[in-house]
This record gives C-alpha cells, structure tokens and sequence, in this order.
C-alpha cells in the first residue's frame, strides 16, 4: 500500500494545530474536536502515519485545516511576509549597493564543496534523537566529531535501538562513501542554478514554479515543497501554494534553497535576500521566509571574502523582522555560542529552549543551530559542519548550511581538509535535468557566470 508522505489530511492537521500555537492563533477548540473524533497526533518523524484514516476522520481534518486557516494571528505585524513590509519591519535593511563586489571560482567551489561535505556529514544521523548521535560518535571515539561517521566498532545493540537513517547509510558513511549521493539539499541549488540561467535574477516566484514542474521530481520534494507542488498541480498559484493546507510553511525548506541567491550577489546582501523571499513564498510564510533572507544575506556578505563570520551573521540579521521569533533565536544562539567554550552546553541550552515547541525541522531552531554552530567554531571549516551536525535536528541540511558558509569563508578548495573532500571525488549524484556526475569545480564555473549578468 503506497502511503504518500507530507499530504495526508489526516496528518497534517496534527502539524497545522502546533504551527497555530506558534504563531499566535488559538488552536484549543479545534485541537478539541479533533481529538474528540479519535483523531491521531501527527506522526513524529515519519511523513505518514502508517494505516489511512477513516473517510470520516480525513475529511474532518480537511474541514478543520481551514478553519485553522481563518484564525486570526496575534503576530501578524511582528512577522509579514509581504517583501515591503518586512523591509518597513526592519530598521537596518542592507542599502542597495551599485558596483557589485566580486567573487572567484575558486571561492564557490570551496562553497559547494562545503555544502556537500556538511551535508555528507549529516546524513547517516537524520531524524536521530541528539543523545542517539552522541552515543553512536562517542562509540567510535569520533566525539566531539572530527570525521564522518561509521559502523565499524558501533555495538550491535546501539544500533538496533538507534538504526542509522535507512536512506543513508548505504551511502554517507565513512566506509561507504563513493561520491556525493543525491540529497534534496544539493538538488535545490542545482534548480536554483537552472532558474538562474533560464530566468535571470529577475525572476518571479512563478518562475519558479514553473521550473520545478520542468525540472523537479514531485518525489524529491518533502514538507512544505510537497505540498507547494501539490497545490500547483491542484491549480492554486503563488503565494497561496504555500498556504493552502501547508503546516510545514515555516521548516527549513526555504532555507536549504537559498545559497544560489548568496552566491550570485556577492557584497550584495539585500538583493539576495530579495530573490531568497520572490523563491521561498512558493512554499512559505513568515519565519521559514525569514530562514532563507538571513541565510542568503549571509552567503552574500561572505562571498567577497572581505568580512569575518560575526560580520556576516549581523549583515543576515539586518533582513529579518527584529521582533520575530527567528530574529530572536538566532540571537539568542549567537549569545550562547559567546558565552559557553562547551558547545555540548549550546546545543542543551538550545533544545531546552525549543523542546516541545518545534518540530526537528522547524527553520527557527535549526537557523538558531547554524548561527551557534559557525558562531562558536570562528567560522572554521570542520569545526563549524561539525558543530552544527552534533547539535541535532535537521542534521544534513544544518551541516550543509554551515558548511557552505563555511566554505565560502575558507576562499579556497585547497582551504577544505582533504579528509572531508576526497570521498566526494569531485562528483556529485542528482535527479535534477543533465547535473548527475557534474563535478563541483563545473558547478563553480557555472554559478560564478551567474554572478556576472546584469
């Protein structure tokens, strides 16, 4: 029996009544109805829950996912997403700048070398709880992280009750390691590469659906992407694709596709925050928009290789409403990181602060995890993808965050440990359009001409 993942009424409802609690609706009496017809909690890790509901119960969730929809919202002025409005939210919005600054091949090569290595990193360990990752790395001596992970020496009873991820060991650990496997947090940018030379960077968020419906199998797409292309195949257009019966409207998704718009506006931070809103508000609202802006005004700051990490991490600030819940994670996080010298009491003081309130791959504590993880490593290469990978939720999209920054920071290639980018073999494995085998120096090239069209 096929249970397709991330579209299921009778699943989502459980997502859609926590996003409600979080953005300032008020969810009880329908959290009440629902519970009162026997309805189920959303599944905690899965995408579906394994049996079908009832015909009745599924079209109660259908009838109460919009009735969550009317809710009025008590954080509607702390956090729009209409792009003027966040620029009016946000006293110290980047100025336009008019020479665009510069960067090199080289310099996004070690960019996209880091994306996949963080990514890489990650994988065996996604959707593990955080005490799952420290007692599989510490069975390896491999704690605090220095490498990728293995099963060689793990004990045959940890990993019962710890299964690596299905998906991925097969291909992410150390031992098994024969190139980039694909993964979505490496498909994305290569979209965003082909909306880039199809469209420019004045593209619209039309677009951008338009070049996933060319280019993106709806199988390769998760959460709020599912659902976005669902709600287009259904006839619905931007932005409604993100709202429309969307619980994950605020998860990392946006953010995982932002690097392209960093990359390709050197020195330029607002305009790559500008195109990181017109591609996220396919799919997203609010904090999970915000996700890609600080990540793309990020990016951009550091991709001149004039500015330290801290420096770019204010600039990804300036872009993000001060008073949503995003802005304040990721300040938060930045403070820890100062604070502690242990970043194992990061990483507590983070899960205590969002622990039963976002799910593992919610964009506020994984953006506030990516900001602690760069924070406390001094941008760092290997200390910064291992930081962000030993801290948990989003494992490989968090490391592949950081590890693009990372990058970038690192200027060079030859910059990145040869132990974290020889297993790679200068190959990357993909289903998007003619990439798969492309090789990262390619990509480079190809991105770096994106950054030189008006």
């Amino acid at each position: 029996m096929l249970r397709l993942t991330w579209v299921q009424p009778e699943d989502l409802i459980g997502h859609e009544l926590r996003q409600a609690a979080q953005d300032g609706r008020e969810p009880k009496a329908v959290a009440a109805r629902w519970r009162a017809a026997g309805g189920p909690e959303a599944p905690a890790t899965a995408g579906a829950s394994p049996t079908p509901a009832s015909r009745y119960l599924r079209r109660l969730a259908e009838d109460l996912l919009d009735e969550l929809a009317d809710l009025p919202s008590t954080l509607a002025d702390d956090e729009p997403t209409d792009l003027d409005r966040i620029r009016a939210a946000c006293p110290d919005w980047p100025e336009p700048v008019g020479t665009p600054a510069g960067t090199t091949p080289h310099r996004l090569e070690a960019a996209w070398l880091g994306r996949a290595t963080g990514c890489l990193l990650g994988k065996p360990v996604e959707k593990l709880p955080l005490a799952a990752i420290r007692r599989l790395a510490r069975s390896t001596g491999n704690w605090p992280l220095t490498t990728y992970f293995t099963a060689r020496g793990v004990p045959a009873e940890l990993l019962e009750e710890h299964p690596w991820n299905r998906r991925s060991a097969s291909t992410s650990l150390a031992e098994n390691i024969d190139g980039m496997p694909e993964d979505d947090d490496l498909n994305y940018p290569l979209i965003n590469l082909v909306l880039l030379q199809r469209h420019g960077r004045n593209f619209t968020t039309t677009d951008v659906a338009r070049t996933w419906l060319d280019e993106l199998p709806a199988g390769r797409t998760f959460t709020a992407e599912r659902v976005a292309y669902r709600n287009l195949l259904k006839g619905l257009e931007p932005p409604h694709t993100a709202r429309h019966r969307n619980p994950f409207r605020e998860w990392i998704g946006a953010l995982i596709r932002a690097d392209v718009h960093g990359w390709t506006n050197p020195g330029r931070p607002a305009a790559a925050a500008e195109q990181a809103h017109r591609d996220a508000t396919l799919t997203h609202t609010a904090n999970g928009v915000y996700a890609a802006m600080f990540t793309a005004a990020v990016i951009a700051a550091a991709a001149t290789g004039d500015h330290d990490v801290h420096a770019c991490l204010r600039t990804g600030l300036t872009v993000v409403p001060p008073r949503s819940r995003l802005a304040r994670a990721v300040r938060q996080a930045v403070h820890l990181a100062h604070e502690h010298a242990d970043f194992d009491t990061v990483v507590d003081a983070l899960h205590a602060a969002h622990a039963g309130t976002h799910h593992w791959v919610h964009a506020v504590p994984n953006t506030a995890l990516i900001a602690a993880a760069l924070t406390h490593a001094d941008g760092d290469f290997a200390g910064s993808i291992c930081r962000a990978v030993s801290g948990g939720w989003d494992t490989d999209s968090g490391g592949a965050t950081a590890g693009g920054i990372a990058g970038l920071l690192a200027g060079h290639p030859a910059a990145l440990p040869d132990r974290w980018t020889a297993p790679l073999k200068n190959r990357l494995s993909t289903s998007v359009g003619d990439f798969n085998g492309t090789g990262f120096d390619t990509l480079a090239h190809l991105t770096h001409r994106e950054t030189l069209r008006p």
